[in-house]
C-alpha cells in the first residue's frame, strides 16, 4: 500500500522548501496525507482488512506528531501547509 517513486518525486517536488529538500517535515506530512488517502480508499473497499486499518490509525498518528512539530517550531508554514493539503484545524 506504499506509493510508487514517481508519485512521491511529484509530491516531494511541490512540497519542498529547497532544490534539495526530501525530507523536511512539510514533505513528510504530504507524503503521509497522500498515502492516508490511499488506505482510507482501500478500506471503503474492503472494510474488514483489519490489517490495514490499524496502518492507517499508525500513519494518522505520525502525521498528527509532524503537524504539532510543524506547529510549534513554525506556525505560519504549519497554516500555509494545512491549507494547502486541505486539512482541519
Amino acid at each position: 500500500m506504499s506509493l510508487d517513486k514517481g508519485t512521491k518525486e511529484e509530491i516531494t517536488k511541490k512540497f519542498q522548501l529547497h532544490e534539495k529538500d526530501t525530507g523536511s517535515a512539510d514533505v513528510q506530512i504530504a507524503i503521509l496525507t497522500e498515502r492516508i488517502v490511499e488506505l482510507t480508499d482501500h478500506l471503503k473497499v474492503a472494510p474488514k482488512d483489519h490489517n490495514s486499518r490499524l496502518a492507517l490509525l499508525k500513519l494518522v498518528g505520525q502525521r498528527r506528531k509532524l503537524l504539532d512539530y510543524l506547529n510549534s517550531t513554525d506556525t505560519k508554514r504549519y497554516q500555509s501547509l494545512i491549507t494547502r493539503l486541505k486539512l482541519r484545524k
